[in-house]
């Protein structure tokens, strides 16, 4: 009898050491981030890209004024040629076909050099955006790496483009890092990346 009771404690003993053993090596649940991007350009967000962007706005705005003032022409226009259409069919106000198809032309010369300017435009912006904020984004992204690992991170991931894609359908505000990172960031260290000043 006493031999069963000892190998029954033996058992016991050896099953709470298993236990034991099996918590010492199953790997605890991976610490999670989730981060708005979209956030680094808001108020109160990464002041190094807000800064960024500000130079890019700056230097945007002329193109922008014109293509604006083209847009503007280009509405105008159309009006025109509508108001001439309503007149042609009209037998009492007389308008020569000349004038609609001379306005028609200047309309149709004037989105063609609008789309050519546009997508002038867009090039430039891209072209100066890789420039100025290409290197803070790099610089954004060791951060990422340096913050991850000092908090314990095992992976941080972009919530904004998640829920883009419809693939974040609901989370907890204590993975919600976006704040916590950007103040670290404007905190940290100067990085190498730097804002390319306005030529």
């Amino acid at each position: 009898m006493r031999t069963f009771r000892l190998i029954a404690v033996s058992f016991v003993f050896a099953a709470l050491f298993a236990v034991s053993a099996f918590a010492q090596v199953t790997p605890s649940a991976p610490k999670i981030g989730l981060v708005d991007i979209y956030a680094f350009g808001a108020e109160k967000g990464i002041t190094k890209y807000i800064n960024a962007m500000g130079v890019l706005e700056k230097e945007a705005a002329p193109m922008r004024t014109d293509l604006q003032a083209m847009v503007t022409k280009i509405q105008n226009l159309e009006k025109e040629i509508e108001n001439f259409r309503k007149q042609a069919n009209d037998p009492k106000v007389p308008i020569k076909p000349e004038t609609v198809n001379a306005k028609v032309q200047e309309f149709e010369d004037l989105k063609r050099e609008a789309k050519f300017k546009q997508d002038n435009a867009n090039a430039k912006f891209q072209g100066r955006y890789d420039v100025v904020v290409g290197p803070i984004w790099a610089d954004i992204r060791k951060a990422m790496q340096e913050f991850a690992k000092q908090k314990g991170f095992d992976v941080i991931f972009d919530g904004a483009k998640l829920e883009e894609a419809g693939i974040l359908l609901g989370f907890s505000d204590k993975v919600n890092i976006t704040t916590e990172f950007i103040q670290f960031y404007n905190t940290r260290p100067a990085g190498t990346a730097a804002t390319t000043p306005v030529k």
